[in-house]
């Protein structure tokens, strides 16, 4: 096993004293051991800041900063100011880790000369009276896994990431993934910003010559931890932070030259916004609804014009088609559609 590597682990922590033991247990229970965690309170209001330090006293690998709320991607910037790790890893602080994560990301880099490694994972629901956990199994994609390796160059791994159409992906989210310090150094987190992995990840695989590709839950991610900011303020989440790092990325890829690869993310943000207008339909957030339609119906002439590709499926391009004439006709289609569905499998 490789073990002259340091890999500097940053868990961003904020008011998660129920679940912050059990991640960093998970980490100290690494099969891996050349590791230096770096816990980021970020103003907890909670009794995590105290967990911190109590855990400083168990390991000598442990180190805390203790700072003002800046949100996770300053907490993860606090914790990149101090790394010294060959490969850096994230860890949110209400998820937990398998004990071979770091030796299965670190092996699979060193032997394919790799400067990225991704990993599968888990959804785990929290009932949140209970406090039980359990795999949520609606996604086959989080369910099938076939343990496999999967070495990827950077063009293979860019359509992976923004194409999501392999029995595997890659998801956005940096604490999937174990990243080689070359390829990251001198990157930061957009503070102030939520979903801030996108542009991370998107930059990370666009500066890689090679990934691999695990596909074994390594990472057990919660998905609807009470309090957590993923579940609060939606409308806010989807269109002050989720849509404008979307925009972001397909410019970006279209200013560096990767013009299919801008195109294909301009297609699969439209796929996304007729997902989000669906959810806002369903929750009645009309004005929310109303907006997801302004976003589309401004790029139109873009719209029609991307969607002349050959990546573009039969069934995206009639989607898109009744959207444009009838938002409204799309959400009564989508209904039946399911309802269908629903019907048949029973």
């Amino acid at each position: 096993m490789q073990d002259d590597k340091l890999i500097s682990v940053i868990v961003a922590a904020y008011n998660i004293e129920t679940y912050l033991p059990r991640c960093l247990d998970s980490i100290l229970g690494q099969t891996y051991r050349a590791l230096e965690i770096i816990v980021v309170d970020d103003g907890s209001v909670d009794g995590t800041g105290a967990i911190c330090d109590e855990y400083v006293k168990k390991d000598s690998r442990i180190q805390v900063i203790h700072q003002e709320n800046q949100g996770p991607s300053g907490a993860r910037n606090a914790g990149l100011t101090i790394a010294k790790g060959d490969y850096i890893g994230y860890v949110d602080g209400d998820d937990w880790i398998e004990m071979r994560m770091y030796e299965a990301m670190l092996n699979a880099c060193e032997e394919e000369g790799a400067q990225l490694a991704v990993c599968a994972y888990r959804h785990i629901k929290e009932d949140t009276d209970s406090k039980k956990y359990t795999e949520d199994t609606n996604d086959k994609k989080q369910v099938n896994f076939s343990g496999k390796k999967y070495v990827l160059t950077r063009q293979e791994a860019l359509d992976t990431y923004i194409c999501d159409d392999k029995p595997y992906h890659i998801y956005n989210s940096v604490w999937s993934k174990l990243f080689r310090r070359d390829l990251v150094e001198g990157m930061q987190f957009p503070v102030g910003k939520k979903s801030e992995d996108i542009n991370y990840t998107t930059n990370a695989l666009v500066n890689t010559n090679c990934c691999v590709f695990l596909d074994t839950p390594y990472y057990n991610y919660v998905v609807n931890r009470q309090g957590s900011i993923m579940n609060e303020k939606l409308h806010e989440r989807r269109f002050n932070d989720e849509i404008p790092l979307w925009e972001e990325q397909i410019a970006y890829l279209k200013e560096i030259g990767m013009e299919e690869f801008s195109e294909k993310a301009f297609y699969h943000f439209c796929r996304r916004m007729l997902f989000y207008f669906v959810e806002f339909k369903d929750k009645k957030m009309k004005a929310s609804a109303k907006e997801a339609v302004l976003v589309l119906k401004k790029e139109k002439d873009k719209i029609k014009e991307i969607y002349k590709n050959e990546f573009a499926v039969t069934g995206d391009k009639i989607r898109m088609k009744i959207f444009l004439f009838n938002p409204d006709l799309f959400y009564l289609s989508v209904k039946v559609y399911d309802r269908c569905m629903t019907l048949l499998h029973k």
